[in-house]
């Protein structure tokens, strides 16, 4: 099937920056949109940033200005550059993928599939 491995989380000071970084392997034919979510304790989880297969972009609210998502097809690879992180981005940041699969015999289907998911740690 297909996989997400999520790397790149940690702990950092308030105005610090990380940069996380999400792998898909498996049985992909193509990948189309890619996203990063998150889920603090207690809250629910929020769609930080998505791009699609050819590299339009949106953010929600709280990040816009501090956060870019990328990626790279070739590597099937989606990264967020996370720049002066506050304490209230402190969450589990977990990558999404829109993906077109295939089966054993070779037929092909759509569906989303998670990873893991890292953990962000912001002190003040």
């Amino acid at each position: 099937q297909v996989q997400l491995v999520e790397s790149g989380g940690g702990l950092v000071q308030a105005g610090g920056s990380l940069r996380l970084s999400c792998v898909a392997s498996g049985r992909i034919f193509s990948i189309n949109a890619m996203a990063w979510y998150r889920q603090a304790p207690g809250k629910q989880r929020e769609l930080v940033a998505s791009i699609t297969s050819h590299g339009n972009s949106n953010y929600t609210d709280s990040v816009k200005d501090r956060f870019t998502i990328s990626r790279d097809n070739a590597k099937n690879t989606v990264y967020l550059q996370m720049n002066s992180l506050k304490p209230e981005d402190t969450a589990v940041y977990s990558c999404n993928a829109d993906v077109s699969t295939t089966t054993n015999y070779g037929y092909r289907y759509s569906r989303n599939f998670w990873g893991q998911g890292t953990q962000v740690t912001v002190s003040s």
